[in-house]
């Protein structure tokens, strides 16, 4: 048995900050944290791709004692554990993509991984995903299906699955992710955890497998908003060798708990995808924000409707298969997970002209400019956008049985974010009973108690460089969420 007991709220980086601070050792929060990870692989054996060694994590412990005996003195990240999405390079680690054809071993590890270790943070394993970072429901990888931590039956989503199920279940305080059509945030949304998107580029993506290189992001996963800010300052900055990288104008304005804001939402239309249960409750996060000071505004959606159509229903699929050496897809299809291989065979076949991939570039700058404008002040524009992450929770049998249809389906109000450059951070604002969702089965399932229930999130969205500003009001949803804030008459 562990020397202590650590539960999940003692395990948010401010949480163990002040424990630290009363003496509490890292060795023994390491010690706790390999008890749960024991436990929890009895639940689900397949969060991790690869878990350091217990006796090398308590070493690492130790050392960050001995180097750091001055609480004055210790780095931000002193003794917080983290885990890695396996598409992300640590130095003599194989980095597997979740497809074994493709995987490498590094002898560099990327930025954001020695930033964090730099500023004392303990590092246990790196976590399950979606093969080659394709998909958002968590059910394409070679090495198991997860599921999503509220109940075994429903979807974990994807790509970032396994890094979320770490935080949501309680074995270390934070994960990086990434995301380039939603894959830190639909799991985030699944597992009632935040997922925090920094703008593009404003994070270094050196050292990442590529998905759609143009468009990756690295993803942050905690267990609330401030923890996302915390890590998010550790790990960002300018990369000259990150070919996307982005130079930040650090033009950010403090904003009061008081300050009113506007907002705009998805057209009526476009939310009609959405199950009733998962439309009541955006409906009533509509409120939330009304009560703490929001001003609905009408916006038009249709840029970002159309952005978010370009990532799969154009051209830009392409791209995922720029991110493989010449020739690799033809000689390894044999060993790609059956729906991944659909997915990047149809790419393949589909013979995109360069007409047609410059047609969509100019879509993609036309549609990013109209958002833009949507977020001007000065022409009427709205302060953030609101949207349900996803439009509904499926279970495990309901994607297994359409794996391409219903993942498609999860990306209506995710596709968009990076292809017209928004940062965002998905907020787990509520629960619901599962019976509630039965109107889409047959019957519910008879081992569903009356108290079986699953989270709903919603993201927040807003212009590129605005991230200070959605962290700020990421948190003030979340204070009146959990009946901490304060409405606004």
């Amino acid at each position: 048995m562990a020397s202590y007991e650590l539960r999940n709220e003692d395990l948010s980086v401010n949480s163990l900050r002040a424990a630290y601070c009363k003496g509490l050792s890292p060795v023994k929060v390491v010690e706790s944290v390999f008890e749960r990870v024991d436990a929890y692989h009895k639940v689900q054996p397949s969060v991790w791709i690869y878990l350091k060694s217990r006796e090398s994590v308590v070493q690492v412990a130790q050392d960050l004692e001995i180097r750091f005996p001055d609480q004055k003195t210790r780095p931000p990240l002193f003794g917080i554990p983290f885990s890695i999405k396996d598409n992300i390079d640590i130095a003599e680690l194989a980095t597997t993509t979740a497809c074994p054809p493709l995987a490498r071993t590094p002898n560099k590890s990327a930025p954001v991984y020695k930033k964090l270790i730099e500023q004392g943070g303990i590092f246990i394993g790196k976590t399950n995903l979606e093969q080659l970072a394709t998909g958002m429901t968590g059910c394409r990888s070679p090495y198991g299906t997860l599921s999503s931590v509220y109940n075994k039956d429903y979807i974990v989503g994807g790509s970032s699955s396994g890094s979320c199920v770490s935080v949501a279940a309680g074995l270390v305080s934070f994960s990086i992710g990434s995301d380039t059509a939603g894959s830190g945030r639909l799991p985030a949304a699944f597992n009632g955890i935040v997922g925090w998107k920094p703008t593009k580029g404003t994070v270094s993506a050196t050292g990442i497998t590529p998905a759609c290189q143009s468009q990756d992001c690295i993803a942050v996963l905690t267990r609330n908003v401030e923890d996302a800010r915390v890590v998010w300052h550790m790990i960002r900055g300018y990369d000259a060798n990150d070919i996307y990288a982005k130079p930040e104008p650090y033009t950010y304005r403090l904003s009061s708990p008081q300050r009113s804001f506007t907002f705009g939402i998805p057209s009526s239309e476009a939310l009609a995808v959405c199950s009733p249960m998962y439309r009541r409750m955006f409906d009533d996060t509509v409120k939330t924000l009304q009560a703490i000071g929001g001003i609905l505004k009408p916006i038009d959606w249709m840029p970002f409707e159309n952005a978010g159509k370009l990532l799969y229903e154009g051209t830009f699929v392409a791209e995922r298969l720029a991110g493989l050496p010449d020739g690799w897809l033809e000689a390894n299809k044999e060993g790609l997970h059956p729906v991944i291989r659909t997915i990047f065979e149809g790419a393949a076949n589909r013979k995109t002209t360069a007409t047609e991939v410059f047609r969509d570039l100019h879509a993609q700058q036309l549609f990013t400019r109209q958002a833009e404008k949507a977020f001007l002040p000065n022409e009427g524009g709205i302060s953030v956008l609101l949207v349900p992450t996803a439009p509904t929770h499926y279970t495990i049998s309901e994607v297994l049985a359409e794996p391409i249809a219903k993942n498609f389906a999860l990306g209506d109000f995710a596709h968009f974010a990076n292809v017209v450059d928004l940062c965002a951070i998905a907020l787990p604002v509520s629960t619901y009973s599962i019976k509630e969702l039965s109107s889409r089965m047959s019957e519910p399932k008879k081992d569903e108690g009356d108290d079986a229930r699953l989270p709903f999130g919603v993201t927040l969205l807003g212009p590129r460089f605005a991230d200070n500003e959605i962290l700020d009001l990421g948190e003030r949803i979340m204070e009146a969420v959990n009946g901490k804030g304060q409405a606004k008459n």
